[in-house]
């Protein structure tokens, strides 16, 4: 099966570079008999990162590899020499991609401008070298930490075509000739339906403002349009996509319909129907008719016919031919005069997030950021990112490191919370993909907290001999 040539949308999953290890090292010089610790840290692992690119103009390489992994950092090393930090995997995507999560649809990024970056999937941190933890009780650490490990994301990229004018109109309608013959672009144009398969962009010189700069409008030429399309026929929703963004759009109307029995007036009704279906905001844009083929006799009559019942209807009409160039300069002009407007009152692209979005600050009350539940199989889970990134960056198979961890949890109140869930010595404790068997350090904890423990320790055994 042949590839595609353009593609706007694709599922991609990232992953971050994972961090390098820290060190475990000590100094050995000569007459230093006993030197201390000189583990250096791991560097971070490189991130994924998407860049608006305005020479891409199509996610075509992403659907073809749609696995993208930053590079894992360096691991420490003796002498406190701190391993390299991984360079970023940039990946270049067109400008008008919108980046969402796969699962739950939630926008992430609108890269509208050239240049626009965003970390799709960051990398982990570097794991410290036994140098960080060396205190004055503890001369001599034996352990270090591992790199952090990064999981995998899956996002939805789709392409909306960032123009100022969409062409919206039924196959064979004309759409393609105009945009033709309004700018430099060359797309295809036959004379059957459904020509056009990709979308085409085109830059049209359409006057000068009042201080004399000139006005370039860009044309999207889109697939047409057929009945139905908001529910997904034909190319339904790929179609009306890409005129999300449009500051204007274009009705294009067929004058000759007799060869696909329909009618302009009708047509127009079906296209707005569309519009609405899809996003009713549509609809609330400046909205320009122009009926095509006026070049031709029969063309020129059904042009007077249904010019006069869009008049009555409060349509802005004009005629134009692609072939003799009747109107075009009409339809130039105006089409300038609307988009220079249109920027004027909401910016040069409509974006999906808007960068002017109004910024609440809320303050959360402070708390812990895990939580403590049972699972299927009475074990007490501990949940939140931070914990978990404890476990899994510590070497807890080493006995001095699962003490550091332990009092590393006890000062973050995880001890506290699992005795105010029920949990007693010996109870296992599920954190990440480790397991632990619960012992509160009685000794360590303050006094309350000892009182809670053996007294939630003295009710268990009761109870058990009740049963």
């Amino acid at each position: 099966m042949d590839m595609p040539s353009f593609v706007d949308e694709c599922t991609v999953h990232v992953r971050g570079g994972r961090g390098g290890h820290g060190s475990v090292s000590f100094r050995r010089e000569s007459h230093v008999p006993r030197g201390g610790p000189d583990g250096g840290d791991g560097g971070r692992g490189g991130d994924v990162v998407f860049v608006a690119d305005t020479n891409v103009t199509s996610l075509l390489d992403l659907h073809r590899a749609p696995h993208r992994r930053g590079e894992d950092g360096e691991h420490g090393s003796g002498m406190n020499k701190t391993g390299a930090t991984a360079d970023h995997h940039v990946v270049r995507v067109p400008v008008g991609t919108v980046v969402r999560h796969r699962d739950t649809e939630q926008v992430l990024a609108d890269l509208v401008r050239d240049g626009q970056r965003f970390v799709a999937a960051p990398g982990g941190r570097g794991g410290r070298g036994n140098t960080s933890f060396a205190t004055r009780h503890r001369r001599l650490p034996t352990f270090a930490e591992r790199g952090e490990e990064t999981d995998e994301i899956s996002l939805r990229l789709e392409l909306k075509l960032i123009a100022d004018v969409g062409l919206v109109g039924f196959p064979s309608a004309g759409k393609s000739s105009l945009v033709g013959r309004l700018s430099a672009a060359k797309p295809r144009v036959e004379a059957w339906p459904f020509t056009t398969l990709t979308p085409h962009l085109g830059v049209m010189r359409a006057g000068n403002r009042a201080d004399g700069a000139p006005i370039d409008v860009v044309l999207a030429d889109v697939p047409g349009l057929i009945e139905g399309a908001a529910q997904g026929k034909g190319l339904g929703i790929r179609f009306l996509r890409h005129i999300e963004r449009c500051l204007v759009l274009l009705h294009v109307l067929d004058g000759m319909p007799f060869e696909t029995d329909r009618d302009p007036v009708r047509d127009l009704a079906a296209l707005r129907e569309e519009l609405r279906q899809h996003d009713p905001e549509l609809l609330t844009r400046p909205q320009l008719v122009v009926i095509t083929k006026v070049d031709l006799p029969d063309g020129r009559a059904m042009a007077e016919l249904a010019r006069d019942q869009l008049v009555e209807q409060g349509e802005e009409i004009l005629e134009v031919s692609a072939i003799s160039g009747d109107g075009l300069d009409a339809l130039r002009y105006r089409l300038g005069e609307l988009v220079d407007h249109e920027r004027s009152r909401v910016g040069e692209v409509r974006q999906v997030v808007g960068d002017d979005q109004e910024v609440l600050l809320r303050i959360e009350p402070k708390g812990p950021d895990f939580t403590v539940s049972r699972d299927g199989s009475d074990r007490f889970v501990v949940a939140g990112r931070r914990i978990e990134r404890w476990v899994q960056m510590l070497p807890i198979e080493e006995r001095e490191a699962a003490r550091y961890l332990q009092g590393r949890l006890r000062r973050a109140g995880v001890e506290k919370a699992l005795v105010a869930a029920g949990a007693r010595a010996g109870d296992e404790v599920v954190i990440g993909d480790a397991v632990f068997d619960f012992e509160p350090d009685l000794d360590d904890l303050p006094q309350d907290e000892r009182d809670a423990v053996l007294a939630a320790e003295a009710e268990a055994e009761l109870d058990e001999e009740r049963s």
